[in-house]
């Protein structure tokens, strides 16, 4: 593979010969996470929703599947530099499974004002966070001044064998949905911060053929992707959300041909839409998911097309407990 990582350059769509040769070196430890029927759609057919609960990875989040095969690819050499990669919580905590998996040091640069409950997931899987406020975290992105450091870099989003893991993701959806719908299309929200996880699946579910349509979600708070298309360019937005995990106020130049390319519509989702959404997957669906991971399922939920079946990445669990105490408490529960 050539430079995973081309400053500059824009990132292209793996073949699908590569990304299902990368995708059957995954399992184990990747776990393979099934469809499942949203509880909350009840008996009304026309609203039929499937969740796929990347909370069961083993980190709780569907990062797993990119940093793993990131850091799976790197010599014996590479590894031994130690890991390093910039995150809000859930990439973090990837990298310090994966450095504990490989027997070596990760090292995560993470903003200041994550929730304390993924600072600590990170260091007690051995990683080594290093917290400074948000806006260097970005800074440190858009300067590439990783490659002034000494240890392996996993960009979240750029990255070539980033995208290459999450195309997994894409991949199992297209083999559910070829036995689940026969016919007719189906919408599938994929949550978008920077982009990894919907160029990544959205590359493999167009590979396939799949009969789908790629709807991004992001909060109102943040909609870095849907200004960008508006304006055909990248631009930075305002960040005000409980989405933390999503909480990009950029896409960047790489990145931004590839999700135009991928992406048929964006939904907007306002916060409280999303809270409805944890709680619904908690007390329903027994799932705990953060709000970047539940903000798919309240897209889904809203959609006003309810003719076709919907797929819901359930992105991650690494809730705040006393988020999730807050959320389940409301109306008076």
């Amino acid at each position: 593979m050539s430079d995973p990582v081309t400053l500059g350059s824009p990132v292209t769509a793996p073949d699908l010969d590569r990304m299902e040769q990368a995708a059957r070196q995954l399992y184990p430890p990747i776990q393979r996470t099934p469809l499942l029927a949203h509880r909350g759609a009840g008996a009304d057919e026309s609203a039929r929703i499937l969740l796929k609960p990347e909370v069961h990875q083993r980190v709780g989040s569907f990062k797993l599947r990119g940093v793993y095969q990131a850091v799976s690819s790197l010599t014996d050499s590479e590894r031994r530099q130690g890991l390093s990669t910039v995150s809000a919580g859930n990439t973090a905590q990837a990298l310090a499974w994966c450095g504990r998996y490989f027997g070596v040091a990760a090292y995560c640069l993470m903003p200041d004002t994550a929730p304390p409950n993924k600072i600590e997931a990170v260091r007690a899987l051995g990683g080594t966070p290093r917290l400074v406020p948000r806006e260097e975290v970005f800074e440190f992105l858009r300067e590439a001044r990783w490659q002034n450091e000494p240890h392996a870099f996993v960009h979240p989003w750029i990255d070539r064998r980033v995208l290459l893991g999450h195309a997994s993701l894409g991949l199992e959806i297209a083999d559910d949905v070829e036995f689940l719908e026969r016919s007719g299309r189906i919408d599938v929200y994929l949550p978008v911060g920077g982009g990894g996880l919907l160029a990544g699946a959205a590359s493999a579910l167009r590979a396939r053929g799949a009969p789908v349509r790629i709807v991004a979600v992001e909060p109102t708070g943040c909609p870095a992707l849907a200004r960008a298309l508006e304006q055909d360019r990248p631009v930075t937005v305002d960040c005000k959300t409980a989405c933390d995990g999503i909480a990009v106020p950029y896409i960047t130049e790489e990145m931004f041909p590839l999700l135009r390319a991928l992406v048929d519509d964006v939904a907007l989702v306002e916060e409280a839409a999303t809270r409805s959404a944890i709680r619904e997957l908690a007390l329903q669906d027994k799932l705990v998911a953060e709000p970047s991971g539940a903000i798919a399922l309240a897209a889904a939920k809203g959609r006003r097309d309810r003719s076709h079946l919907a797929v819901a990445v359930i992105s991650g669990g690494s809730i705040d407990p006393r988020l999730l105490a807050d959320v389940l408490n409301a109306d008076g529960l």
